[in-house]
């Protein structure tokens, strides 16, 4: 029932790191592109990523399986803004606006793949470093 807790207050620390993160991305950028949501969801995949190889089994940073949660699922789940990219996407494509739908859904996939596969990869990385 703790790990419940705990998946709550990271959800929360996320969601008010993603609320200011793609808020402010936002407003530099004058709104006309989701930049946002596209920058909070590449850089939650390569944090994700990056936690699950340094912390799984093979990792060098041993956390207790609660902490693995709070982060993973609460964290990085409240961070990611996946409901808003759909709702973005959805919003652009009922306003006409296909090139900038199909553009959003196109690089938010491959840049999130890139992100988590960076993020394992950083952390594979880490893990080999010999002394560390």
């Amino acid at each position: 029932m703790l790990t419940y807790l705990y998946v709550a207050l990271g959800g929360g620390l996320g969601s008010v790191a993603r609320y200011a993160a793609s808020g402010a991305i936002a407003r530099a950028s004058n709104e006309v592109f989701p930049w946002g949501t596209l920058t909070v969801n590449v850089t939650g995949c390569f944090i994700i990523g990056l936690f699950a190889m340094l912390t799984g089994p093979d990792g060098r940073v041993l956390v207790p399986p609660d902490a693995r949660q709070f982060f993973m699922v609460g964290v990085c789940g409240g961070y990611t803004t996946f409901s808003s990219f759909s709702l973005q996407t959805l919003a652009l494509a009922r306003d006409g606006d296909m090139a900038r739908a199909g553009a959003n859904v196109a690089a938010s996939v491959l840049l999130c793949l890139i992100g988590v596969y960076l993020g394992s990869a950083a952390g594979a990385a880490i893990n080999r470093i010999q002394g560390a």
